[in-house]
């Protein structure tokens, strides 16, 4: 009975806990990709920043400052040339949306001209543009909120590089898993974080760079957009970048610029395309060996919970599943075996 009472104790104790942490993160929901984005910048410093402070004797403030210096130049560097190249067409767009409505009425009439293809109706376009026109504002405000996380990241990331070592002495005795488990964890958590936080930016990089360029060598208007457009979207593994060429192939080919198109298309196909491919067989591989199709649903998966930090976040979720039923097993269905003998 009394084992009995200390169990339900126990429990109880736990289940206060658990309802705390789950009342916090609620309370800090827009936060949260600001939290994940300093766990995972943390995860990729702590070998650096530990061999800089414990073996080459820097000061821990200092060095603290200075990732916190770079990785400023890092995320922020592409966030100014995002918005640098977005931002004028958004403002075109919103003071004179007409600008942009009439040439695609125009041009979904000739494409049902010309190859009897009904794709929208002119109320179903207008709606779009509606709608897009409202979803607008709402993007300026989650650009805000962004930076806000931006900022959150990088200052709990200063405090938590400055106590890295107190963190995880903590955090390591208090996960109720045997040894071994925890390394398991401690390891899946690395791999995965270094493999979608370095590896999936690098490919979209390496896609949006070669897809500009073959948007230039074809001369397509405002190749560079194109190009950070394609880069972006070549977050979604496979089809990300078809997102945007298929459309400016498709608008090409209507207005009769078919040799521009075609080459468009198959530049996209065997270059664009093939990058992706062999980038993720190879980088990923080298770097944490995640499979594409835990990548693909983690990512959707990812975006919907966390927004953009998903990205990284999504796919170590879905390996996550795998990784807790070999924990189960070795903490609970082999000691039950064992018991039974």
């Amino acid at each position: 009975m009394r084992e009995f009472n200390q169990h339900l104790r126990q429990l109880l104790l736990l289940g206060i806990i658990l309802s705390l942490i789950a009342v916090l993160f609620i309370s800090l929901n827009a936060f949260i990709p600001g939290i994940l984005g300093t766990i995972t910048l943390y995860i990729l410093s702590r070998e650096k920043y530990f061999h800089l402070v414990y073996q080459r004797k820097w000061r821990k403030g200092w060095t603290a400052g200075l990732f916190l210096f770079f990785y400023l130049v890092i995320l922020g560097v592409p966030f100014y040339i995002i918005i640098l190249l977005l931002s004028p067409r958004v403002n075109e767009y919103l003071s004179h949306p007409d600008k942009f409505i009439d040439p695609a009425k125009n041009l979904l009439t000739i494409i049902q001209e010309r190859w009897g293809l009904d794709l929208l109706s002119p109320t179903a376009l207008n709606t779009f543009f509606g709608k897009l026109s409202a979803t607008i504002p709402g993007l300026i405000n989650s650009t805000t909120n962004l930076l806000f996380n931006l900022v959150l990241m990088l200052f709990l990331l200063y405090y938590m590089l400055l106590n890295g070592k107190t963190i995880e002495y903590y955090f390591y005795h208090i996960t109720p898993l045997k040894e071994k488990n925890i390394h398991t964890l401690v390891t899946e958590t690395k791999k995965n974080i270094k493999a979608n936080a370095l590896g999936i930016p690098l490919i979209s990089i390496i896609q949006g760079i070669i897809a500009t360029i073959g948007y230039y060598i074809f001369h397509l208007p405002d190749f560079l957009i194109w190009g950070l457009l394609t880069g972006l979207f070549a977050f979604f593994p496979i089809v990300g970048t078809m997102i945007i060429w298929v459309p400016i192939v498709i608008y090409l080919y209507a207005i009769g610029q078919h040799w521009q198109a075609t080459a468009i298309m198959l530049y996209s196909l065997i270059i664009t395309g093939n990058i992706d491919s062999v980038a993720r067989m190879t980088l990923l591989k080298t770097i944490g060996n995640v499979h594409p199709v835990v990548t693909i649903i983690g990512v959707i998966s990812g975006l919907s919970l966390f927004g953009f930090i998903g990205i990284i976040f999504g796919p170590l979720l879905v390996s996550y599943i795998g990784v807790l039923f070999t924990i189960y097993r070795n903490e609970f269905t082999q000691a039950e075996d064992i018991s039974n003998k």
